[in-house]
């Protein structure tokens, strides 16, 4: 009996302590809203997890002990049952896990915990995710390989790992002033590398979308459309990081949002020459938006994937690139090139016979597409006059696989 008594008291002060079951029974489900999906996970109250210690070594490597102990599997494996139902990247996984968490251990009750289940459910999913601690902050760390350029990262045995809460502290830990050490928890043998490349966004329910109203001229002709925009693309990408140009300028569209744009603009073009089509896209992406930095609008460079940018009332030119690069991309299908200068961002685009000055690159000639307002009308295959002696860089080569 003195022993039953000494391990309660230990779990008392190390913060551990079971979910205390209802008068009901302790089986119960999850059940909440995915982005249009209804998401049903199996879980029973009394293997939840308290966490009230002052964070520490000890405390998390007891948490992980205590958790560890309880089988978790059918929870997991639902929802990597609902990824493969869903077709969801590593992202949209990740917001299901982050939801998930939520329901379990709300963050705004419990923070620590909170993200110790987000690490955990991650972990079990057979991902590489660390923690690192400095006994008041938790940063949570996940491996990956891509491009990353305004999050935190370090590097393991030669092997990059990803901060995923950064945005919960604001943006502004001083890393160099703060020492936080690494977790030691366990080691998995196979693990999967996330990866934030998004190839396609849930399908959500038709009913959820609002219709925004966008106009432009073209050849003094007035063009109006309607395209269905869904409000929840903004949650997905709230903390989505700076990726490089290949993976956001190739982040598709939602379903509606396609349907209620690609084929009236289509319609509006036939009969065009793929030149003029092309001319009339680049007017489109200059006209139908108003344009503003985002240093005026977030405070931070922050790039839109093309969705965003049709949802979004303002945006600045790495924006509009991705939006024209991905209505070239449907519409016809051209080889391009994003050209990056130091200051601004645009598009050149291969035709049969380039227009104006090209862009040779790799042996092939692009002409220069400007898809941001300037203040003069510029005609294919010109580029601002401010950049016709600047140097830049070709970010991204994209080479249609039938080309």
């Amino acid at each position: 009996m003195k022993l039953k008594k000494t391990i309660l008291l230990l779990y008392v002060a190390l913060g551990f302590i079971p979910f205390a079951a209802s008068s009901q029974g302790n089986a119960s489900s999850i059940h909440f809203n995915f982005y249009g999906e209804q998401i049903d996970l199996p879980f029973d109250k009394s293997t939840f997890v308290d966490f009230t210690a002052p964070l520490s070594n000890q405390s998390i490597k007891s948490f992980y002990d205590n958790i560890s102990s309880i089988d978790y599997t059918t929870v997991v494996k639902k929802l990597l049952s609902y990824k493969d139902k869903l077709r969801l990247d590593d992202w949209l996984y990740y917001q299901l896990i982050r939801k998930t968490a939520q329901q379990i251990s709300p963050k705004a009750d419990n923070y620590s915990r909170y993200t110790l289940y987000k690490w955990f459910l991650l972990t079990q999913s057979g991902y590489d995710a660390t923690l690192k601690t400095n006994g008041e902050k938790i940063i949570f760390y996940v491996q990956a390989d891509d491009s990353i350029y305004n999050i935190p990262c370090y590097i393991k045995n030669n092997k990059q790992y990803v901060c995923l809460n950064y945005h919960d502290y604001g943006g502004n830990i001083d890393f160099k002033k703060e020492n936080f050490t690494e977790e030691a928890l366990f080691t998995l043998h196979s693990v999967k590398v996330f990866s934030y490349k998004v190839n396609r966004l849930p399908g959500f329910h038709p009913a959820d979308y609002q219709e925004k109203d966008l106009e432009f001229t073209y050849n003094e002709n007035n063009y109006h459309y309607k395209v269905k925009l869904n409000t929840e693309i903004k949650s997905i990408f709230a903390n989505y990081p700076t990726v490089d140009f290949e993976s956001y300028f190739n982040i598709p569209l939602s379903d509606e949002t396609y349907n209620s744009l690609i084929p009236l603009l289509k319609k509006n073009m036939r009969g065009m020459s793929i030149k003029n089509g092309v001319d009339y896209l680049v007017h489109f992406t200059r006209n139908a938006f108003r344009f503003q930095p985002d240093a005026v609008v977030y405070g931070v460079e922050k790039r839109l994937s093309p969705e965003q940018t049709l949802l979004f009332d303002q945006s600045d030119c790495e924006d509009r690139a991705a939006l024209f690069f991905c209505l070239v991309k449907e519409i016809y299908n051209l080889p391009m090139i994003v050209l990056n200068f130091p200051e601004h961002v645009t598009i050149a685009v291969k035709f049969d016979k380039p227009i104006g000055n090209p862009i040779i690159y790799n042996g092939l000639k692009y002409s220069v597409c400007e898809p941001t307002p300037q203040k003069k009308d510029l005609r294919l295959g010109k580029l601002p006059p401010a950049l016709t002696k600047v140097s830049y860089e070709v970010a991204y080569a994209y080479m249609p696989a039938n080309k």
